[in-house]
């Protein structure tokens, strides 16, 4: 509920700063908080973690439009997309590095004492829990693959 409110403050500091592009960004993310507080079964809570991951998801979805928008040679609304993942990125927290990543998978290789890539799965559940939000799963993909092979 922390990260709720410093959104909503944050829309205020946004106003006062006639910050355009972080307003919209920051009414849209509280729009898309409220969906998920008003949900059925929700009971009209939406925790922190709860809160990154639907961030998360938004980062990925402007990450994407603007590869799309790139792609089709509109780097006008690909910029747009661009700064608005700039000020959700600012509510997660520090991305790993690569190799931070690949050494906190090599320990949960260790720990769950798995020797082949057929035991993957194990692997990649307990990586992509512990590493919500530090890592993308795409990323957590490739490395398990590349140490288990």
């Amino acid at each position: 509920m922390e990260l709720f409110n410093t959104i909503s403050n944050d829309i205020k500091e946004a106003m006062k700063a006639q910050d355009k592009v972080a307003l919209a960004t920051l009414r849209n993310i509280k729009k898309v908080l409220l969906e998920a507080k008003t949900a059925p079964g929700a009971n009209d809570i939406v925790s922190d973690a709860d809160a990154m991951r639907i961030i998360q998801k938004l980062v990925k979805q402007g990450r994407e439009s603007a590869e799309l928008y790139s792609s089709q040679n509109r780097n006008d609304l690909a910029q747009e997309e661009l700064m608005q993942v700039a000020v959700m990125e600012k509510y997660l927290p520090k991305p790993l590095s690569e190799e931070e990543i690949r050494q906190e998978i090599k320990n949960i290789i260790a720990e769950l004492g798995v020797t082949s890539a057929q035991e993957m799965g194990k692997v990649m559940g307990t990586a992509t829990k512990r590493l919500a939000g530090k890592a993308d799963g795409r990323t957590i993909s490739t490395i398990v693959k590349s140490l288990l092979s």
